[in-house]
């Protein structure tokens, strides 16, 4: 099938706003001003299901004494008794851009659909914390379950890791650094939706999705460009998983692709990757979708749909292994 009718009129009025100056393209924007207005349009795309009966800020530390903001969704107020099963989310927006707030629909809904807890981390945002900041957080913030989850009514053996876009890079990453160090909790999922993995975007997916289709590759320039240190960090697998030489022993994956995205096929390479390593894999294909669809419950149906895979899917990961008290 073609472009879904609803993201083609999307893709349509993105393109009128462009050429009318009414939408300034984040390479014309400064890191600040591509933040505010992605936090700004989020919530004109997505449908915010109602609040949880727990939802709460926390503050977790870092290695090198920094603090970065958490939120904590639930479907119930967590009990150290009886500690919920948990997904590490890390939001998407090119390690640039991208928040809690502009991803707070999305979480809500998770928790919602999979009956489990999610934290959501504010990882640092680059150019102010370049690579491998938001990498280092994110394993900071898995420790932090391993330590302190129990305590906070969540259950370490029961954690799943997730994102979108980079925030799937670094579920990616994320799940390659839990196989090598065994004092990590160690995840029973990896989810990535429409992850980049990739040291170079040279795919024929990129060639034909890389221009009209919501994730410009002059974008994708803007973002690694603020991102990256220099070019030999594009070789590192906690930036490009598929460079890592070996794929085997880490969690089993759910990989969320849209058909039209510039990224689509180094997600299907990872795949295959991953099978080839013997690792269990659930690739799901979204036939008219788009990168971002995800965040797009106001626009098309489909996001609420695979917002709904992905919760069931956790739930069966959850449901197999056995939970613990504090």
């Amino acid at each position: 099938m073609g472009l879904h009718p609803d993201i083609a009129a999307l893709l349509d009025m993105i393109q009128l706003g462009t050429e009318s100056g009414a939408r300034i393209p984040f390479p014309q924007l400064t890191p600040a001003q591509a933040r505010a207005d992605f936090d700004a349009s989020s919530p004109l795309l997505d449908v915010d299901p109602p609040p949880l009966s727990h939802e709460r800020q926390l503050s977790l530390p870092m290695r090198d004494g920094a603090e970065i903001a958490a939120r904590l969704y639930a479907p119930r107020i967590p009990d150290c008794a009886a500690p919920l099963p948990v997904l590490l989310y890390m939001h998407g927006g090119g390690f640039v851009v991208g928040s809690l707030d502009s991803h707070q629909p999305l979480c809500r809904g998770l928790a919602s659909d999979s009956a489990a807890a999610v934290l959501s981390i504010g990882y640092r945002l680059a150019p102010e914390h370049r690579f491998p900041t938001a990498f280092e957080d994110c394993v900071d913030a898995l420790a932090w379950i391993g330590r302190e989850g129990p305590a906070a009514g969540l259950d370490p053996q029961r954690i799943t890791v997730g994102g979108d876009s980079a925030g799937g890079t670094l579920a990616a990453a994320l799940a390659i650094a839990a196989r090598d160090d065994s004092t990590l909790p160690q995840p029973l999922l990896q989810v990535l939706a429409y992850p980049g993995l990739s040291p170079q975007q040279v795919t024929e997916s990129y060639a034909k999705y890389g221009s009209g289709f919501l994730l410009e590759r002059e974008t994708v320039d803007w973002f690694f460009n603020h991102y990256l240190r220099d070019d030999a960090d594009r070789t590192d697998w906690r930036f490009a998983p598929l460079a890592a030489p070996d794929l085997s022993g880490v969690a089993p994956a759910m990989l969320l692709l849209p058909e039209f995205d510039p990224l689509v096929a180094e997600g299907r390479d990872y795949a295959a990757r991953l099978l080839a390593a013997g690792v269990a894999v659930d690739l799901k294909i979204y036939p008219g979708m788009i990168h971002e669809f995800l965040r797009m419950g106001n626009v098309v149906p489909d996001a609420l749909q695979a917002r709904g895979d992905i919760g069931a899917r956790l739930a069966l990961a959850f449901a197999q292994q056995t939970g613990v008290g504090c």
